[in-house]
């Protein structure tokens, strides 16, 4: 069972949270000295939180969030604890980005994400483990170590926002920030249970950074206990930003508003198990089938599909290696013993960019395009598994393999790397424990630009079948 130290507010939503924040139910302070404890109470078993401010600074921050509150004045995510991936930008603490050249990179300033949060309330506690520059779905770096998940501790978070999603569903910290360039929100929240959010691209500004940003694969976006948090969250960080030139316009909506609304009926769901090409495991495949069920109970047409894209694995492999060989090369050999094995193995591949390989995987990314096109005009909403199988042990490797049945390329990606390079918003639902104990995941696939009507369907879901607040007991 849990530990009887935890305090009951640490299992609680978002949501949940600041409503009784602001009904004086407990002070700021409180939660911070909480949470403060829990993240000492895990740090061995779960290493998810891998750097702090000093905790006098953040009980000014707290005692801060309280006067705001008593006076009337409550932000949004007024006093909220908040953890920060270590790919992202926090002023006074390092971004090592988990690798060893980078060890002593204190940063200057805030991501503007981390701006419009620490605005909205939040008060940054540190930050969360990743692996390698987000290379990777295991979450481990020769810089701060192995993060575990709290289902259990010999198998991974997943990543690349492995230690946000350990902490999150952990009970060590109600709020953290997750990005996703190929599934690195949708692999760790359906690995650990939780709500994950890609969203559209541009939907939430990146930045600043030192470098123009040509991969136009990744984004910010939530990672939650609760579609409600998720919109929560989506609320206080979305609109154009000046140092993203891809940030979109603001929705012009209220995400929270949204979710609290009605889905719209009769909607025209399509079905693929597989998207024509994934391995999935046996009782992954069943629970997805299972579930997908619930939005016909709800009135909307499901109908499966056959066939899907073509599979740009590798093309998606090698261009986010040559971007990232841009920024490194001029590290390599000098600091190569620095960097972990794996991952420079990865980088290296930037060296096999060619204009000719450039001009293939753009023509296989417009045929994707013209999938998602067709599909998008026949059908409201995707659903796909998010993963196609049980997280691997925590130090890795990755399966082979699924049941006797080899795994192709993208593997542990197969359903979520289609989805960034086409720029689709894309959540991700808990449907059940597998075989194994472990969460299995769902994804919910929608229009560009539909970020609202993925969260109605995920919330509409989620009434149905509820996940929160069954969080593991196991530590």
């Amino acid at each position: 069972m849990m530990e009887k130290s935890l305090p009951e507010p640490l299992k609680w939503s978002l949501v949940e949270l600041c409503a009784a924040l602001r009904r004086g139910e407990f002070s700021p302070r409180e939660l911070l000295h909480w949470t403060w404890q829990r993240i000492d109470q895990t740090h061995e078993k779960l290493n998810a939180v891998v750097a702090r401010f000093d905790l006098e600074t953040l009980e000014k921050q707290a005692h801060e969030a309280e006067q705001r509150i008593r006076r009337g004045e409550a932000r949004p995510l007024e006093g909220i604890p908040l953890g920060v991936k270590d790919l992202e930008d926090v002023a006074g603490l390092p971004t090592t980005f988990g690798s060893l050249p980078f060890r002593g990179n204190v940063a200057q300033r805030d991501s503007v994400q981390v701006e419009r949060l620490k605005a909205a309330g939040a008060i940054v506690v540190g930050k969360t483990n990743a692996p390698e520059f987000g290379y990777t779905a295991i979450t481990k770096n020769l810089v701060y170590g192995v993060t575990r998940s709290p289902w259990n501790l010999e198998r991974t978070p997943g990543g690349s926002s492995g230690g946000s999603a350990a902490a999150l569903a952990g009970c060590v910290l109600p709020l953290v920030t997750a990005s996703d360039g190929g599934g690195s929100i949708r692999i760790p929240a359906s690995f650990t249970g939780c709500f994950g959010l890609k969203v559209s691209f541009g939907r939430v500004p990146r930045g600043p950074s030192e470098y123009w940003d040509y991969q136009d694969t990744s984004v910010y976006g939530p990672l939650t206990k609760t579609v409600e948090d998720a919109a929560l969250f989506l609320d206080q960080v979305v609109g154009p930003s000046p140092w993203d030139p891809n940030s979109l316009p603001h929705p012009g909506i209220s995400y929270l508003a949204a979710v609290r609304g009605e889905l719209p009926r009769g909607l025209r769901i399509a079905f693929s198990p597989d998207l024509g090409y994934a391995v999935v495991q046996s009782d992954i495949a069943a629970a997805v089938e299972e579930n997908v069920r619930v939005f016909e109970r709800l009135g909307h047409r499901v109908c499966r599909i056959h066939g899907g894209p073509p599979q740009l694995g590798r093309e998606w492999a090698v261009l986010g290696a040559f971007e990232l060989a841009s920024h490194l090369h001029h590290l390599i050999p000098e600091k190569e013993k620095d960097f972990g094995r794996t991952f420079l193995s990865g980088v290296k591949l930037g060296w096999e960019m060619r204009p000719e390989f450039w001009g293939e995987a753009a023509k296989l990314r417009a045929q994707l395009n013209a999938w998602c096109a067709e599909l998008f005009a026949e059908f409201d909403a995707l659903i796909t598994p998010t993963v196609p199988y049980d997280p691997p042990p925590a130090g890795g490797p990755f399966p082979q393999e699924t049941e006797g049945r080899p795994q192709i390329l993208a593997g542990v990606a197969s359903f979520t790397i289609p989805f960034n390079l086409s720029w689709h918003p894309a959540a991700t639902v808990r449907v059940g424990l597998s075989r194994a104990g472990l969460p299995m995941g769902m994804q919910i696939v929608g229009p560009r630009h539909r970020d609202d009507l993925v969260l109605q369907l995920a919330r509409a879901f989620e009434r149905e079948r509820p996940w929160h607040p069954h969080w593991p007991d196991r530590f």
